[in-house]
């Protein structure tokens, strides 16, 4: 598999004066686009995101890292935590990869960390004809509670074994979601999968969803 180019990108907000700075990386023949929902706190920088997202593009997956908020945004916590705001967003990155030309044919997938998570799941909720996989990393599903059955992609919620109040969200969530899902615990693991292996664990559960049902998607449409 080739390496992925990357090329800085920049996300407009219809009707809004501003743009969401982002990272498009873009493999040969790529197999899908996972489009990724950071956390509270985090950007299109964060290096835990970062990793996971060179691993997908090694199995052939574009990736699309940007930034939920603007900073001046970023700086009133209100918004870090503004589910609605932050769907709105993961929306805008839909629409605006559905009309870019080297990936508007791609099935879609997101990604989402933390509360990144809860709009992730919020968006495929209201894209369900555009949205063909969704994965969580000790995600915060709960804060979308009520778009979860109206969810149609698969969806694996991926939580650390040591992060318990989480894995207790997590299965609630999961108790709600009516597609086909999967709630996979990793063995030892804090809320920012820190441990030794821990991530390499969630990079090989996020590799193996997505080539089940987002490069799957695509040779459904060929």
């Amino acid at each position: 598999m080739n390496a992925a180019i990357d090329d800085n990108v920049l996300v407009p907000v219809p009707g809004e004066n501003i743009v969401l700075e982002g990272i498009l990386s873009l493999p040969d023949d790529a197999r899908g686009l996972v489009i990724f929902a950071h956390g509270s706190g985090s950007s299109r920088h964060s290096p835990r995101n970062r990793y996971l997202a060179d691993e997908l593009a090694g199995e052939g997956f574009a990736t699309l890292l940007f930034d939920l908020l603007t900073n001046d945004e970023a700086a009133d916590r209100a918004n870090v935590f503004d589910i609605a705001l932050l769907t709105a967003r993961v929306v805008d990155a839909v629409r605006w990869a559905r009309k870019r030309e080297t990936i508007r044919a791609l099935p879609i997938g997101l990604f989402g960390a933390s509360t990144g998570a809860a709009a992730a799941l919020s968006a495929a909720a209201a894209l369900p004809d555009d949205i063909s996989a969704v994965v969580s990393r000790g995600g915060r599903p709960d804060m979308a509670m009520d778009k979860l059955r109206l969810v149609k992609a698969p969806t694996l919620l991926i939580v650390g074994g040591s992060d318990y109040q989480v894995i207790e969200l997590n299965e609630a969530a999961y108790a709600e979601l009516a597609c086909k899902k999967h709630l996979r615990i990793v063995p030892g693991a804090t809320h920012l999968f820190e441990e030794p292996g821990a991530l390499e664990a969630v990079a090989r559960h996020t590799r193996t969803w997505f080539a089940m049902y987002l490069a799957g998607a695509k040779d459904r449409q060929s």
